[in-house]
Formats: C-alpha cells, sequence, structure tokens
C-alpha cells in the first residue's frame, strides 16, 4: 500500500466517525441515518457529472453491493437499539477486516506478507477489545453481540463484493455514485414500510445531517472504493476501520466521554497495527 493510499484511506476513516458523530448526536438515530443514507443522492448525482459510468461487467458486483449496504444498515440500527454504540461499533467493524482477510487469502488467492496479516490482527484486536472496556449491560447483552456480529459479517461481504466490483468497473467513483444511489431508495423502501413516520420528518429535523453527513459519507466510501482498485482489499479494510480511533477521539472532545487506561491501550493496539501495516510496505 503505497504511501498516497494509506493517507487517502485515515482521511476515509476520519469521514467515517465524523458521520457517525452525527447519526450518535442525533436523538432518533433512525432519523438521523436516515438523512445520512439518502443525502449519499446529491453528491452521486453531482459525479455522475464528472465521472464515467461503470462497465456492465460490473453490474452484478453494482447490484449485489446494494442489498449488502442494506442488510447492513438494518442489522446496524438493530444492534444500536439493543446495546451501546461503544459496544456494537468495535464488535461489527473488528469482525469485518478479519472476515475480509481470511476470504480473501483461503478463497480468492489474495497474497499477504506475515507483517501484513500480523497488522491486520493487531487492528482488528485493538478495536474488538473497546466493546469489552466496560462492564455495561449492554456488553453482556448477547442479542447486541449477535446483531453486531451479523453486521460485521454484513461489512466484509459489501467490502470484498464492492471491492472486486469496483476493480471491473473501469470507474471506481462511478460505480460508487450508482451503488450509493440505488442503496438510498432501498434504504428508504425500507423504512416506508417498517418506519413510515421516518422519512415524514426527516427533512424537517435532520436537514443539516441529510447535507453533511450525507456527503460525508459518500466522500468517504468513495475513497474507499478507489482505494480497493489501488491496494489489496484486506488491508484497505482494516486500515479504514481505524475510524474507530477517531470516533473515540470526537466522543472524548465533543461528547465529553471518558477516555480511561485501558480504552487508551486498545486505542494503540489499534495505531501500532495501522503503522506495522505502513512499515510493513515500505
Amino acid at each position: 500500500m503505497s504511501g498516497g493510499v494509506f493517507a487517502a484511506v485515515l482521511a476515509a476513516a476520519f469521514l467515517h466517525a465524523a458521520w457517525n458523530a452525527m447519526v450518535k448526536g442525533g436523538a432518533d438515530k433512525r432519523v438521523t441515518m436516515a438523512a445520512v443514507m439518502l443525502g449519499h443522492v446529491p453528491p452521486a448525482a453531482l459525479a455522475l457529472l464528472f465521472v464515467d459510468a461503470p462497465a456492465w461487467d460490473s453490474w452484478p458486483w453494482l447490484l449485489a453491493g446494494m442489498l449488502a449496504h442494506l442488510g447492513y444498515q438494518i442489522f446496524l440500527l438493530g444492534a444500536y437499539t439493543k446495546g451501546d454504540l461503544s459496544q456494537v461499533y468495535p464488535i461489527a467493524r473488528g469482525l469485518a477486516p478479519l472476515v475480509v482477510t481470511a476470504v480473501s487469502v483461503v478463497l480468492l488467492g489474495e497474497r499477504l506478507a506475515a507483517l501484513e496479516i500480523l497488522a491486520v490482527g493487531m487492528i482488528a484486536a485493538g478495536l474488538m477489545s473497546m466493546a469489552l472496556l466496560r462492564g455495561t449491560d449492554g456488553a453482556r447483552n448477547t442479542e447486541a453481540v449477535r446483531l453486531a456480529l451479523a453486521t460485521g459479517c454484513f461489512i466484509a461481504a459489501y467490502s470484498l463484493i464492492d471491492g472486486y466490483g469496483a476493480r471491473v468497473s473501469g470507474s471506481p467513483v462511478g460505480f460508487y455514485a450508482w451503488l450509493g444511489s440505488g442503496n438510498a431508495v432501498l434504504f428508504a423502501l425500507y423504512l416506508r414500510l417498517r418506519h413510515p413516520g421516518v422519512l415524514r420528518v426527516t427533512f424537517t429535523r435532520a436537514l443539516p445531517v441529510f447535507f453533511v453527513g450525507g456527503t460525508a459519507s459518500f466522500a468517504a466510501y468513495a475513497i474507499v472504493i478507489w482505494s480497493f482498485t489501488q491496494a489489496p482489499i484486506a488491508l484497505v479494510t482494516a486500515l479504514r476501520e481505524t475510524s474507530i480511533v477517531f470516533a473515540v477521539g470526537i466522543g472524548v472532545v465533543v461528547f465529553k466521554e471518558d477516555l480511561t487506561r485501558a480504552k487508551g491501550l486498545a486505542i494503540c493496539a489499534t495505531l501500532a497495527g495501522a503503522a506495522l501495516l505502513r512499515l510493513s510496505n515500505l
């Protein structure tokens, strides 16, 4: 992974943490999540004016990616109703790079150096250990853990699908512009069927989140999609999940959350894994 791709993925991780903080700060997380997902449409439409459409060969991947993202969003919302953000988020994000790495190496034939595999493991261990730092009911809530693990599997699925789809699309940003727009439509249909009141208030209660959070989310994953075409999917996925470190920082500064010694050690393990990932490619 080159220095430019490394820096780009870290920027995407920060943007991902920023929009998640906007969702967390909302009174109704379904409304703020809806605002972010629907907010993909304006930047996607703008991007399509300047980039090529994805090749037809990538459309099966594109459609599969829409469904995988929808599954991720549904299970993530379900997990947040059962457990705390600080436990659900690390489990889901920490599991994904482990699954992606295993599938990439064992089934898809990607070749990773021993140091790169070690770095992925350190990042995943650092992230998932954050879920065990607090002895709250959320940490012992098996339903929340089950939903978070399912969420992590969907994250791994869309990472692999999007990575290979972007590689055959000939236009990574165009690929995600179409995918993000289609996913927004599917998510809106889901809300209309399951939570019809959410759509009615999204643009009155969360208009800033629609524009700012939606744009940040679109930009974050558009960068990741491009990075999938420049480096192994497993490495990009692992590095991108360092967003939890940025999320913890935002939580401490903005939401005045405590930064315990144990949480600091978990962050150090995650950052050490990211540093090892970079050093292994020098």
